[in-house]
């Protein structure tokens, strides 16, 4: 595997967990919208990843190099399950019987989630330094 590989597969890596941070960050913001546009409470988003399709002359040097491939946001997919009800009369929001319904946001879930996105993105952004690092020594060796 040559240099450019290693940061052509970290940098899809760090594409997409931006993604996946933004779509945390927009959870955690909508964590009390009772409210949308589309009618209803916010709907939870969750990001779902698959390996990155290569050309065909990444396809055949894969099988002569075996190497590996990337990584790419395959769709944002939004929860299905039905929203919390909570008794509140006051709030402008509640049905007839009081109620409101609140996101299925879970913020503790979502800090976790988010501790291990930028966890991924920090691993993603040391590997390019280590490649960079080994490129600029093979450089130093040839003096």
């Amino acid at each position: 595997m040559d240099i450019f590989t290693t940061f052509d597969i970290a940098a899809s890596g760090l594409k997409a967990q931006r993604t996946r941070l933004n779509t945390i960050s927009s959870n955690l913001a909508n964590a009390e919208t009772t409210s949308t546009p589309e009618g209803g409470p916010y709907k939870k988003k969750s990001v779902v990843f698959q390996s990155e399709p290569v050309s065909f002359k990444n396809q055949l040097n894969k099988s002569i190099n075996n190497h590996a491939e990337g990584v790419k946001v395959a769709k944002i997919i939004e929860d299905q399950e039905p929203p919390q009800k909570v008794y509140n009369p006051a709030h402008p929001d509640a049905d007839d019987d009081g109620y409101i319904a609140l996101p299925n946001v879970s913020v503790i879930k979502e800090m976790v989630d988010l501790m291990s996105a930028t966890r991924s993105y920090e691993a993603n952004t040391t590997t390019i330094k280590s490649a960079k690092r080994m490129a600029l020594k093979a450089l130093e060796i040839g003096r």
